[in-house]
């Protein structure tokens, strides 16, 4: 089975034998299957806007398949391969092509696939986050928003990290990325007072310098340390020990984590990307957000 390569140091921490890689809170749910295109088309055999010369006859065979079976992104009743092929005002469809044959290429099997297009595509799978005032970078109108709840002491949250910065930068003024709380304190002694630290820092107008130290530093999350951080940023210190005691902060971070609970959320990092669960391991995020770019 053929996986996308990816830097060692981060391939360990990433890749996962399913869908993705996660701190896990609670067990999570296998989404459902997508319901098929049972229109009575003649089938598309190939689209002149998705390559797929790389892909063995077995795994164009499969792709075949996915076009013809799946529904088109934008709800009409025709499959995504012809809603492609006939060349409508839909903008979803070639990308949604693309996106099966990407899949395929990674290795999913049909089955995994069909879960993964459910999620980006179906309608019943698209989420409403009402993420507030939560602290955000990147484009505040960019057309690609990824909502990312995060632990800061999860070490495949501080994997992640890196990547996403590193689209902020590449993809500059087309991407907004806003950061929920998530804290599991089962597995992670240090992460509500990270997540507090972080808070605090915000209200003085360094959340981010705050979140950047702590994820560049996650086996140094003491509370010496995090004073140490807040010190250096030169914050006010009074201020600072205030907030991160109050009951506003806790709340916050509570109230955040209730929402990723009613999201589906169960472990970290867990990312939305335009109102939808991403589902596959972070380092596909860069080819996931190219794809909504092309839409």
């Amino acid at each position: 089975m053929r996986r996308a390569s990816f830097p060692a140091a981060l391939l360990g921490l990433l890749a996962l034998p399913c869908l993705g890689a996660s701190c896990n809170d609670d067990p999570e749910v296998s989404p459902a299957n997508g319901d098929p295109a049972t229109n009575g088309d003649e089938r598309v055999e190939s689209l002149s806007q998705v390559s797929i010369s790389d892909l063995t006859s077995a795994e164009q065979r499969v792709w075949r398949d996915l076009v013809n079976d799946q529904l088109s992104p934008c709800g009409d009743p025709v499959s995504v391969g012809r809603c492609a092929s006939e060349g409508g005002s839909c903008r979803k469809c070639v990308p949604a092509a693309r996106y099966l044959a990407r899949l395929v290429t990674e290795g999913y099997d049909k089955t995994e696939i069909e879960e993964l297009y459910d999620l980006r595509y179906g309608r019943e799978s698209a989420v409403e986050l009402d993420t507030g005032s939560a602290p955000s970078r990147g484009a505040p109108m960019a057309p690609v928003t990824i909502v990312e709840f995060s632990d800061f002491e999860c070490p495949y949250c501080g994997a992640a990290h890196p990547l996403l910065k590193r689209l902020l930068r590449e993809h500059e003024g087309q991407v907004r990325i806003v950061f929920m709380h998530y804290p599991i304190v089962d597995a992670h002694p240090q992460a509500m007072q990270a997540a507090r630290a972080s808070i605090a820092a915000g209200n003085q107008g360094k959340f981010w310098e705050m979140h950047d130290l702590m994820f560049e530093h996650q086996d140094a999350l003491t509370d010496e340390d995090l004073e140490g951080y807040a010190e250096g940023l030169r914050l006010d210190m009074t201020r600072f020990r205030a907030d991160m005691r109050s009951d506003a902060t806790q709340r916050t971070i509570e109230q955040q984590k209730a929402l990723g609970r009613r999201a589906g959320v169960t472990g970290t990092p867990t990312f939305f990307v335009n109102g939808r669960r991403f589902s596959e391991p972070p380092r596909a995020l860069p080819a996931y957000v190219r794809e909504e770019l092309d839409q």
